[in-house]
């Protein structure tokens, strides 16, 4: 079984332009993702995957491995698939790039033992929130699952609504999803569905679709970057760790 991760990283952002480049502690936040996700053992191989000849000469200068996807894709799925089709492997670990303090036992909890039998397997890394303000903010995409931790729903809003109890522990999907080859030629294949579109998460097109998205509880939490303060946040939180 052979395991390859990805680490989309597009330019373009609205509240952060070239985001994948920003300075946290005299390195590009890419660098500080790439060196998280190679501690992983498990993987067979990693690389970037850019839109930016900025960003790709950026990942030549510190010796990561790159490859330029196309400037069209408008979800980090898309630009996986483009990389499934140009480097082979069994499954694909993406590892959002602008997630800097993101910590390598969570990439071992999502990645299976051996091959997983269904041909469309698709899983996401999920954390509990702590917060209640976390749970009402739009940008933490929460999930609802099944007894047997298969998602049923993800949304942006509050899920369940809690009428009869408040005795429930929120979660949020996180941007550490896992992907077999087929499961990526289905979504590049599909159509967006009506969910995915109301709530811009791109896992819901498997899910409409009658196929099963595996939710992993980690206990490993993380902070993406979208804003100036966040990036804030993440550069003092390493300092206070001694990172360098």
């Amino acid at each position: 079984m052979k395991i390859l991760g990805v680490i989309p990283a597009r330019y373009q952002s609205s509240r952060l332009p070239g985001k994948p480049l920003a300075d946290i502690l005299g390195k590009p936040m890419l660098w500080w993702v790439y060196r998280a996700a190679s501690r992983c053992a498990r993987l067979d191989g990693l690389v970037v995957a850019t839109d930016d000849e900025r960003i790709l000469k950026v990942c030549a200068g510190l010796g990561l491995q790159a490859v330029m996807t196309s400037p069209d894709h408008d979800t980090p799925t898309a630009r996986i698939h483009e990389v499934s089709t140009r480097l082979n492997a069994d499954l694909y670990l993406q590892i959002m790039g602008d997630e800097p303090l993101i910590d390598p036992r969570a990439l071992d909890l999502i990645l299976p033992a051996e091959l997983p039998a269904d041909p469309f397997y698709v899983a996401g890394v999920t954390n509990r929130m702590d917060h209640p303000a976390d749970v009402i903010d739009f940008s933490n995409q929460k999930v609802a699952c099944n007894a047997r931790r298969e998602i049923l729903m993800i949304s942006r809003s509050p899920i369940p609504y809690p009428k009869g109890t408040l005795d429930f522990e929120y979660e949020k999907i996180t941007g550490i999803q896992l992907f077999s080859k087929q499961a990526l030629a289905f979504y590049s294949a599909t159509p967006k569905s009506a969910l995915e579109k109301a709530e811009e998460n791109d896992l819901m097109r498997f899910i409409e679709n009658g196929h099963t998205v595996h939710a992993v509880l980690s206990p490993y939490k993380t902070v993406s970057v979208d804003t100036p303060k966040d990036l804030d946040v993440v550069c003092n939180i390493l300092k206070e760790r001694g990172a360098v």
